[in-house]
């Protein structure tokens, strides 16, 4: 039996309904090889499989699926130390040591010094420098600080943009659907309120184009908007106010088709193009005309987060928060993977992405220890050849997320608040909710040191494009183009 048939039969174990059918005998999780788990190629059918021999304490074959997902999902330091975690309650001392030294080597950092599950690999020489080694990245590094703090209160301010004709940051209310005007020290006044008059409702991501005098607002019906109502459940689109005087000036909404929609994040391009993402569908609109229209839609994607738009507006460049980092060539409207090696670079866990000056630059929440990275990029913009930390470790990092680019310096917001709400949206306690700090980091920040930066020098490539391979190389339905064909 095809092992995807076997898969689809051990979860149709956990469901409650009965077929009338005798059915074939199924084979059992505690019979499959490791050849047949090596043929599982859905990420979730292998976590429900890691679950089950945990529970059974089948380390091996935990094992055998842990290697298989980290193979589809490079980018994930959390699942490379889980896999350390299961060679080491096996005892496998030299497997356990090489995954965990390649966790350092990607700057990731974990306190392993009474670590019980480790306990079978401890006790060396190698074992206590791995430990030393770990613990040592979790030490802050940088020189950014915080430049000041939003209100504090009920607001969950969770986007921020850059006016630079104003020299004034705009930043978005999730609870209010307000949009404040905030100087570089921190005061502040209202710009946009939601009412009846715009429909605005939770303000998620925002973007800039001083060109028309426009602000773009990425916003979404959600629970968590103290206006919200059943009718509008899932509804979600880009509003357009003016810079000037945050005067609505347009909307686009997305069309309804049943299952709730979202807009978490936006870019707007040199040209004044605008794109929005569907954080939870997984699918990248663009604005043409008065309509937002798929660009890009993929099985294979987890979560979109960041976008940003490259400086000559050819390539789209957004984060999957498992997957890493990829673009979309937007003249012929194609998806493509920005090549790295995660053996020297681990990517995942990415919210904010911005571009400057020929680099991504990377806000990774899902890092341990969360960190600013800059990317440099090779002369076509496809292939990561350098990488520096900006700031890591810093204990304004409670979990950051989204930021803009004013200058030579990246602001961003550095304790969002969001992990303070429940599911249905309301503070859990409103007592301990704390004012919003941004962040600022020098983007110059080690720009002389750093020559292997420079996108001239080919042989400090970190990894080279492979035409033909990736998430996005041959995939059905991976993207569409960007002009509706």
């Amino acid at each position: 039996m095809h092992i995807r048939v076997i898969l689809c039969v051990f979860l149709l174990l956990f469901a409650a309904a009965a077929s009338s059918q005798p059915a074939p005998t199924p084979v059992t999780p505690d019979q499959l090889t490791q050849a047949q788990i090596g043929e599982v190629d859905s990420a979730e059918v292998l976590m429900r499989l890691a679950a089950t021999y945990k529970q059974a304490g089948d380390y091996q074959r935990m094992g055998w699926v842990l290697e298989q997902l980290l193979a589809m999902r490079p980018n994930s330091s959390d699942l490379r130390l889980a896999l350390a975690t299961t060679y080491a309650m096996q005892g496998q001392q030299s497997r356990t040591y090489d995954t965990l030294l390649k966790l350092q080597q990607v700057g990731y950092g974990v306190d392993l010094a009474d670590n019980p599950n480790f306990a079978k690999v401890a006790g060396t020489k190698v074992w206590t420098y791995i430990v030393d080694q770990l613990k040592s990245n979790l030490k802050p590094f940088g020189e950014g600080k915080v430049a000041f703090d939003l209100p504090g209160g009920d607001h969950l301010y969770d986007s921020i943009a850059w006016d630079p004709k104003r020299e004034q940051f705009l930043v978005g209310s999730v609870r209010d659907g307000t949009v404040l005007r905030v100087d570089a020290k921190g005061n502040s006044s209202p710009l946009v309120r939601a009412d009846a008059g715009n429909g605005l409702w939770s303000v998620y991501a925002l973007a800039v184009d001083t060109s028309s005098d426009s602000l773009y607002v990425a916003s979404t019906s959600s629970v968590y908007f103290k206006g919200f109502t059943q009718q509008d459940y899932g509804k979600a689109g880009v509003f357009r106010f003016s810079l000037t005087d945050g005067k609505l000036l347009d909307k686009y909404l997305l069309e309804s088709d049943g299952p709730p929609q979202t807009l978490s994040s936006i870019a707007v391009g040199p040209h004044g193009k605008v794109f929005a993402a569907d954080g939870l569908r997984n699918i990248i609109y663009r604005l043409d005309g008065s309509q937002l229209k798929p660009l890009l839609a993929n099985p294979k994607l987890t979560s979109l987060r960041g976008m940003a738009v490259g400086g000559d507006g050819r390539f789209l460049y957004f984060a999957d928060y498992v997957m890493g980092v990829f673009g979309v060539d937007l003249a012929a409207g194609r998806a493509f993977d920005v090549h790295t090696d995660p053996a020297k670079l681990a990517l995942g866990g990415i919210d904010g992405l911005s571009w400057y000056d020929n680099h991504l630059v990377a806000i990774q929440s899902g890092m341990s220890p969360r960190r600013v990275m800059r990317l440099a990029l090779s002369a076509d913009g496809r292939t990561v050849i350098g990488a520096t930390p900006l700031d890591a470790a810093q204990p304004a990092f409670a979990l950051p997320t989204y930021g803009t680019v004013a200058g030579n310096f990246l602001y961003f917001i550095a304790n969002s608040q969001k992990n303070e709400y429940d599911g249905y949206g309301n503070p859990k306690d409103v007592t301990k909710l704390k004012p919003v700090e941004i962040f600022r980091t020098d983007l110059r920040f080690g720009w002389d040191a750093s020559k292997h930066e420079s996108i001239s020098k080919a042989d400090t490539v970190i990894s080279k494009s492979k035409p033909g391979a990736g998430t996005f190389s041959n995939v059905e339905g991976g993207s569409t183009s960007v002009t509706g064909n």
